[in-house]
């Protein structure tokens, strides 16, 4: 076998260290949806994780993947960097792990020009993946369990949870996005809609949670069945009511 669970674990928990593994409750980002992969060769392994949300200081919602893996593809060339030294830190800081990002909503009138954190009053409609998805009318999110902060003004949070609930396959990664750090050679074998995550505020690591203990035993054996929580799932973006208030 040639690579061990432990070593798995040793990767996500340096990663949550030097805080490059997603916090769920980031200040910085309303979390909206996530979504979790592996995948394996015989020689290497992956993890991804998808997290969609609204930063406003991004302007748009985005959906960042993080990947954590054995070896990684595509990463970033010397030139992207002002200096070598700049470009070999970079390497050196990120031996296992690469953050990419992609805006799943076009940017369009859909928000208000003088405030970029809510929804214009006259928007009807955003284009998520090239396709309309019309906003929903105030009872709507209400309906969807989102309590509007600001009424009647719809926060870009707000209508960001009610997309990860009706259009949730376009604002989470695509399967080439989902791939854009993994070697070709790897194989998708589990796909996690929600899962137990560990809350790193408080100094939880990865290796000290049951979900991704056996995650890395899948990763390490390629058999799914060694998954077998008991954590109830915490990803759903109400269990992290601190995400996004900085």
């Amino acid at each position: 076998m040639p690579f061990r669970a432990k070593d798995i674990l040793a990767v996500l928990d340096q990663c949550a260290a030097s805080f490059t593994f997603p916090m769920l409750d980031n200040g910085y980002v309303y979390l909206a949806a996530t979504r979790l992969s592996l995948f394996r060769s015989r020689q290497d392994w992956a993890m991804v994780i998808e997290v969609f949300g609204f930063s406003p200081r991004s302007g748009l919602p985005d959906t960042s993947i993080y990947t954590f893996a054995s070896r990684l593809n595509q990463r970033d060339t010397a030139d992207r960097y002002v200096t070598r030294e700049a470009y070999e830190r970079y390497l050196k800081n990120n031996p296992n792990n690469e953050l990419r990002s992609v805006f799943p909503i076009d940017e369009s009138p859909w928000h208000e020009d003088s405030c970029c954190e809510f929804v214009a009053d006259d928007a009807t409609s955003v284009i998520v993946r090239g396709e309309p998805v019309t906003i929903p009318d105030l009872e709507a999110y209400q309906r969807s369990g989102i309590s509007l902060a600001y009424l009647p003004r719809v926060h870009v949070s707000e209508l960001c949870r009610y997309l990860a609930a009706a259009a949730r396959e376009k604002v989470l990664a695509t399967s080439q996005e989902r791939r854009i750090s993994i070697l070709p050679d790897l194989q998708q074998i589990m796909q996690l809609e929600e899962w137990h995550h560990p809350n790193l505020i408080v100094g939880e690591l990865p290796s000290r949670v049951e979900t991704f203990r056996q995650l890395a035993d899948v990763l390490a054996t390629e058999s799914s069945e060694l998954y077998l929580p008991s954590e109830p799932p915490n990803t759903h973006w109400s269990n992290w009511p601190d995400a996004g208030t900085l």
